[in-house]
């Protein structure tokens, strides 16, 4: 800040808090309204004079452009807004909400008045945190919480109890069972900030032609530099080569990349080969295949350069593979899972390992993999002979270099064997941690990442595994275990289960996958209890996780009845997030193409067999309505008949008794006189000779 700017009043800043009609929020609010930003960086004793100079009135006049500026929300709708308020937030959406919070520069959060404020808080930290890449300045959150998460915290010296809790034991610290809500928030805001994995499955990088061509290099920072001395020097001399000191061969450059950044392997492609690669255009083919040795006389005699990689890429791999991944976004994602056995660690791990592209470490495999290198070591050179001329003459060096580790090798594989023999087949954790060790700081694990299955599975392991190799006085007096991030794992995923639960799997499970395991009922019961014996200690590998702030995502298997892992995997990766990668390559695309074609063949085909479906049920529908339609009908019709005929029974036997006899005695009569006129007649008879008319 100049000088100037350093005069002038300080900026307000605002602050949220939440619930300030509670009585914790008015007197936190209220007091913060009346400080003056950046006033606690001043000593008491400058604060103590000033006072006595200045009057009350002059201080309760201060301009508000330099105090805290309170806004936030209230408990109960219907309370006034508090007179040092700046602003009431009456929100009605959370996406309003975090609009609200994303103005703010500090965000205070207080969840010991009302537990129903736990959720949100939660819930503000991770929306903010998924916004952290479009802050314009540093936000702070701040979470107010309660010593109840103490509450069952056992005494720093158990020898002592005079002795108390300091700041560095809060790693340690255990709540009371009807607060665990409180600890998971703490552990929520502290855990926030993690960055996330690279998506590469490395493969072996190619060498095209014998790679004995020299390629000149300079790092971009230096190019930087050298036009920057262009333009401050003006050079009479119009053409000026700007290369670093360095003379490497394609060789030497494709092994540094290899061993540093991918998986160590490279492979000899012919020069008529490499123009078949997809990923490499026809300028990064020649430019890969030049051969020239280059000095730039006038940079290294008359620019003043400060360096960032003199020497070139090899003898500052390191430093440019920071700066390649810090560019890029490239930062390796390490998870440990834990749980019990029969969980599904090692189903769900390998899930894990194809949605991210990362290493599936067992200690099994580990230990055997270590035992095949050192066995390989120690073996005679004849029968490594027909890998010689694979790497090229560069490998002089490398070999010279295992061979003089031969006798140590040898060593160590003594050791191993015998130990191993002695304790039945199992290995030490001294020997385990060793090898475990050596795969998490391997190149692979350290730029991709890894999963770890189920170890180390007790504080003394983990310690061991995690601990720098070295660790100075003051390191070993702290509290706070002093662990190497470069392999310490960001993600802990803790996979919980009742013993019926996982009794009742273990008992479904085929007898093929049973055979050979430790999953047979004695020995699958025996596992079981040793591993709840070492997971009910004070002293677990979930506490050393807490100790170093990596707190573990707990998953109950047996509430979630997912079979196939699905929802767990679901919930995992969205507590880890999305690998930043380099995206997909070009086969890959088209296997996805390919994929999606596929499944868009077979949707129409479902949905075209569907549509017939209903089609023909629909038709089967009308069908069968229309047979019970005419059914119906006919039975109407008869209905009809039936009552049409019981109606005319009575009229039909008065005409028999009534009318018919003398009409018979009419049309008779008329017969026989046979009229003119037969109706006529026959009418006139009717009514004389009729009784009733």
């Amino acid at each position: 800040m100049s000088e100037e700017s350093a005069e002038e009043p300080a900026q307000g800043r605002r602050v949220f808090l939440n619930h300030l009609d509670s009585y914790c929020g008015r007197s936190i609010g209220e007091y913060l309204s009346t400080c003056v930003v950046g006033a606690s960086l001043e000593s008491i004793e400058d604060e103590e004079e000033e006072e006595e100079d200045n009057s009350a009135a002059e201080v309760s006049s201060r301009s508000k452009e330099g105090v805290y500026q309170i806004v936030g929300t209230l408990s109960k709708p219907e309370s006034s807004k508090p007179s040092f308020a700046e602003e009431i937030y009456a929100v009605s959406s959370r996406e309003e909400l975090l609009s609200h919070l994303l103005e703010c520069e500090i965000v205070l959060y207080n969840i010991t008045e009302d537990t129903n404020q736990i959720e949100e808080a939660m819930w503000a930290a991770s929306a903010l945190h998924m916004e952290i890449e479009h802050f314009t300045r540093q936000k702070l959150f701040i979470l107010i919480s309660t010593i109840m998460s103490w509450a069952k915290s056992k005494p720093p010296d158990p020898e002592d109890p005079e002795v108390a809790f300091t700041d560095e034991d809060y790693r340690r610290r255990k709540a009371h069972p009807n607060f665990t809500d409180h600890i998971n928030a703490e552990k929520l805001i502290l855990k926030l900030g993690k960055a996330r994995g690279w998506l590469s499955e490395p493969p072996a990088i190619p060498i095209f032609g014998d790679g004995n061509n020299f390629i000149p290099t300079i790092h971009i920072l230096d190019l930087a530099a050298v036009l920057q001395n262009v333009a401050d020097h003006r050079p009479k001399s119009h053409y000026i080569l700007a290369v670093d000191a360095s003379i490497h061969t394609l060789q030497e450059l494709v092994k540094c990349i290899s061993k540093n950044v991918g998986s160590g392997r490279t492979e000899k492609i012919p020069t008529e080969d490499a123009f078949l690669s997809k990923d490499l255009t026809q300028m990064h083919l020649d430019m890969l295949l030049v051969n020239l040795r280059m000095e730039s006389g006038l940079v290294k005699e008359s620019f003043n350069i400060k360096w960032v990689a003199q020497e070139g890429l090899v003898e500052n791999i390191e430093q440019i593979v920071k700066e390649y991944k810090q560019s890029r976004g490239l930062l390796s994602l390490k998870i440990f899972v834990h749980g019990p056995p029969g969980v599904g660690k090692s189903t769900i791990a390998e899930q894990l390992c194809k949605h991210y592209k990362l290493h599936h470490i067992k200690s099994k495999d580990v230990i055997s993999e270590a035992i095949a290198n050192l066995e390989e070591i120690v073996a005679p050179k004849e029968l490594a002979t027909d890998n010689v001329g694979e790497e090229g003459e560069g490998d002089d060096g490398e070999e010279e270099e295992q061979g003089e580790n031969v006798e140590e090798a040898q060593e160590l594989l003594d050791a191993v064997k015998e130990n191993m023999e002695q304790n039945a087949g199992q290995l030490d954790d001294e020997y385990v941690t060793k090898f475990m060790k050596n795969k998490l700081k391997s190149m692979p694990c350290r730029n991709q990442g890894y999963v770890l299955d189920g170890f180390p599975e007790t504080y003394e392991q983990a310690n061991d595994l995690f601990n720098f190799e070295s660790e100075d006085e003051q390191g070993a007096k702290s509290k706070i275990p002093k662990y190497d991030t470069l392999i310490t794992p960001e993600f802990v995923i803790s996979l919980t289960a009742s013993d019926e639960f996982l009794i009742n799997r273990i008992i479904n499970l085929p007898e093929s996958i049973v055979a050979g395991t430790h999953y047979t009922q004695d020995q699958f019961l025996k596992v079981l209890n040793v591993f709840r014996e070492l997971n009910t200690d004070d002293k677990t590998v979930l506490n050393y996780f807490d100790e170093i702030e990596i707190h573990p995502q707990f998953i109950d298997v047996d509430k979630l009845e997912d079979p196939e892992n699905r929802f767990i995997v679901k919930e995992i990766i969205k507590e880890i997030g999305e690998p930043r990668n380099y995206g997909l390559t070009d086969e890959e695309k088209e296997e996805l193409e390919r994929q999606a074609a596929e499944e868009c063949l077979v949707k129409e085909a479902q949905e075209k067999a569907e549509q017939e479906r209903k089609e023909a049920e629909e038709r089967a529908e009308r069908m069968a309505n229309w047979e019970e339609w005419n059914k119906h009908l006919e039975e109407v019709k008869r209905q009809e008949q039936e009552l049409l005929e019981a109606q005319s029974v009575p009229l039909r036997n008065y005409l028999m008794r009534n009318v018919m006899p003398m009409l018979m005695q009419g049309i008779n009569e008329c017969c026989r006189i046979r009229p003119d006129d037969p109706v006529d007649f026959l009418a006139e008879y009717l009514f004389k000779n009729s009784p009733d008319i």
